[in-house]
């Protein structure tokens, strides 16, 4: 299932973006239900997250790892999870455009599903990762607006 998103962050620099995505913190803060966001070795996270959107609930465990890190421009975020649901395999490259004063995210993704997850079928899921990725970018501008007033 390929998943495709971006948010223009209004009045947010490259640079705070790109702070405030490598602050454990606010990612916590930022992340869905997210209940741990520990990290565990240099780029490589334990993460809990507690979902409850349409058919998909429960609480997940899951593996976050950043890899090919371009200070400042982009990095691919691996993403390994399970939980009662099913499985979930995500391949995500995360690219930071400035435009004047503004800056987008953009997020292209691959994932696969197993279990009551795959059920659901590719029309429910893609909704329901829109909500979370709707959700997480309201949250992390709300988290770069408090990096940025530091």
């Amino acid at each position: 299932m390929n998943i495709s998103s971006s948010h223009k962050f209004k009045g947010i620099s490259k640079e705070t973006l790109w702070n405030t995505l490598q602050n454990n913190e606010a990612l916590k803060n930022a992340l869905p239900g997210c209940q741990k966001f520990e990290e565990v070795e240099e780029n490589v996270y334990d993460s809990e997250l507690g979902i409850n959107i349409g058919p998909v609930k429960g609480v997940f465990t899951a593996k976050v790892s950043q890899v090919d890190i371009k200070e400042m421009d982009s990095y691919r975020l691996l993403v390994e999870g399970q939980g009662k649901p099913g499985k979930f395999n995500g391949d995500a490259a995360m690219e930071l455009v400035e435009d004047g004063d503004d800056t987008t995210l953009q997020c292209s993704a691959d994932v696969e599903v197993t279990g009551v997850l795959a059920a659901a079928g590719q029309r429910v899921m893609n909704g329901v990762a829109k909500v979370i990725m709707g959700q997480f970018f309201k949250d992390i501008e709300k988290e770069a607006k408090k990096i940025a007033s530091l």
